[in-house]
């Protein structure tokens, strides 16, 4: 069990209203860094007015330079609508994927687009990763709070839309292990349907 009363994990949580604030993730005793951003209104809209069964859903490895024509190639072959908002998706995935790659030191990445309708990873945990790029699209966003000693986080707090979270993940290199658990936040029942990008190093596995 973590020992958070005497500082022996990283519990930092630190945001910003810049990209930049990604990069935080290799300060010492951080354990997730927070971009705030507000997805383009059009962009939004796009995506809301989708149907659920056009939602772009994909789980595939690819190099940097591939990820924009993965992600529009994907969106084409479900259906997505305008092609505006394809090619503003393809746009942003692969922006994020280059900030993921820059701060971890990889080009092979594992991308995956997630529909997710029901309770699906809502037990709070750290991933068994190095590091992992959580954006929701689509819907609520990634809950989050420090471990107590019960396992389970005393405040929970959750991401907005669009707000892109680069959080440590147990296999994270040196440092402190990590005292921030996360989550997705449980929508079952509720009519919701989220759309979640998820983005790893390509020889992490998923949880």
């Amino acid at each position: 069990m973590l020992d958070l009363a005497r500082g022996a994990a990283a519990c930092d949580v630190i945001e910003g209203g810049s990209v930049e604030v990604l990069r935080d993730l290799h300060r010492p005793g951080c354990a997730a860094a927070i971009w705030q951003r507000r997805l383009p209104p059009l962009f939004s809209q796009w995506l809301d007015a989708l149907p659920d069964g056009c939602l772009p859903r994909l789980r595939s490895g690819v190099p940097l330079h591939g990820v924009a024509n993965l992600v529009q190639d994907t969106c084409r072959a479900a259906f997505s609508g305008a092609d505006a908002g394809q090619a503003l998706l393809a746009e942003d995935v692969a922006r994020l994927a280059a900030e993921f790659s820059r701060i971890a030191g990889k080009d092979a990445l594992q991308i995956r687009l997630d529909v997710v309708r029901g309770n699906a990873c809502s037990k709070f945990h750290v991933d068994y990763v190095p590091a992992r790029l959580l954006c929701t699209y689509r819907g609520a966003g990634t809950q989050y709070g420090l471990a107590s000693e019960t396992g389970e986080p005393e405040q929970v707090q959750q991401m907005q839309a669009g707000w892109v979270g680069l959080f440590r993940g147990r296999l994270w290199p040196g440092d402190l292990p990590c005292g921030l658990l996360h989550r997705s936040p449980p929508i079952a029942g509720s009519g919701e349907t989220r759309l979640l990008l998820v983005i790893d190093a390509a020889q992490d596995s998923d949880d």
